[in-house]
């Protein structure tokens, strides 16, 4: 699975070697001697890649630059590298969103693996977000009445209870009904429920 690994060290002998071990394996590779460069640099999360990070490097740290990063929007997966490893920071990088925490040295097979991980979870975020995106634009749309119908169909209300709530008739409701489940592209009430979960429009306090 090729993709392009960003590899921030502030070690040249070892960004010499990891890119080396990285392009014989297929990859495309960027280094930067700081976090501050690979922030510059602004790297793409829409291609297929990730970031090697060590946990200290001079300036801003590596979970310094995953916060920031974090908070830009960047969904490039982070494995974290490191020389000494402590729980408080591995657990404080993994809950902000790590994809691995791996131990200098690190072999080239535990290496590619936790690149490879890290790929294919990026790639299932993107596919997701994507589905995401389609819904919006289905939802988009619908009319003003259409909207309203399926709010109240995602919500459990039948046809008889949805023209009440809307003045209107059980007829009219059925012909909005059908609109909805074309432009929403779904064959059954469970996909439209679905979507409404997925897009966080059906909260707790829905009855």
């Amino acid at each position: 699975m090729p993709g392009l690994v960003h590899v921030v060290d502030d070690d040249d002998s070892f960004r010499t070697a990891i890119a080396r071990r990285l392009k014989l394996a297929g990859y495309d590779v960027a280094t930067y001697a700081s976090a501050q460069d690979l922030l510059d640099a602004a790297p793409d999360d829409a291609q297929p890649g990730c970031i090697l990070l060590d946990v200290w490097i001079p300036g801003l740290s590596g979970p310094d630059l995953q916060t920031r990063l974090v908070a830009s929007g960047s969904t490039l997966p982070i494995i974290f590298l490191t020389g000494h490893a402590d729980t408080p920071t591995t657990v404080q990088a993994i809950k902000a969103g790590a994809e691995d925490f791996l131990t200098k040295p690190v072999s080239s097979e535990q290496l590619i693996a936790a690149i490879e991980r890290a790929l294919v979870r990026q790639r299932a975020a993107q596919a997701h977000r994507g589905r995401l995106e389609t819904f919006r634009i289905h939802l988009a749309t619908l009319t003003h009445r259409e909207r309203q119908v399926f709010d109240l169909i995602v919500r459990g209300r039948i046809n008889k209870q949805i023209a009440h709530e809307l003045g209107t008739t059980e007829r009219t409701v059925k012909a909005h009904r059908h609109q909805v489940m074309e432009k929403m592209q779904v064959h059954s009430l469970a996909e439209l429920v679905s979507i409404a979960e997925r897009l966080g429009m059906l909260d707790t306090s829905d009855d």
